[in-house]
């Protein structure tokens, strides 16, 4: 378990710093999908997307213990499913802009998804338990040192989700767009 734990916390860590790069500087930030005709419904989905995200990380990995809250997680991770399904068809359309997406960018989306998934995969192995009586949810991690340090980093990513969903929604509004469109960094 402790190796399936330390699996999780690389995925997900690679996820997040993937996911940032990828839906912050990328999406928002450099091709501004929100403003473009063709991308803004690309854009809707990766809002649901970071807004998914946000209620993954409490559902399934902050709070172990409830089972309730987990089941909500996994129906919440089939919706992301979904989503992800809907937003990779729309991409192509939505990119006409800037003449498609570029070759790398899309590699950098199957390594951001991939990393999600399989920090979920992972954890759905570590907290679901099989066996001849049938199916159990492994509620107590206390004994397994690297849970602790897994669920340390999903407590500090949750910050970082909400700030980044809120400002996926954000950029909806023509006066935060107006503010955010301002914001130039030197290296871009």
């Amino acid at each position: 378990m402790e190796i399936a734990f330390i699996i999780s916390i690389i995925l997900l860590i690679a996820y997040s710093l993937l996911a940032l790069f990828d839906g912050v500087f990328l999406h928002l930030y450099k091709y501004r999908l929100y403003e473009h005709k063709e991308s803004k419904f690309e854009h809707l989905t990766h809002t649901v997307r970071a807004i998914l995200f946000t209620g993954i990380l409490v559902a399934l990995f902050i709070n172990i213990e409830n089972n309730q809250l987990f089941l909500f997680g996994l129906a919440l991770v089939v919706a992301d499913i979904v989503t992800l399904i809907i937003d990779a068809y729309v991409e192509k359309d939505s990119r006409t802009f800037m003449g498609g997406l570029p070759r790398w960018e899309y590699i950098i989306h199957l390594m951001v998804n991939g990393f999600h998934f399989a920090s979920i995969a992972v954890f759905l192995v570590i907290k679901i338990k099989l066996d001849s009586t049938g199916i159990t949810l492994v509620n107590n991690f206390q004994q397994v040192e690297s849970f602790h340090i897994f669920r340390t980093i999903a407590v500090n990513l949750l910050p970082g989700a909400v700030l980044i969903s809120l400002l996926h929604v954000l950029v909806y509004f023509p006066k935060f767009n107006f503010y955010f469109n301002k914001l130039q960094l030197k290296c871009c």
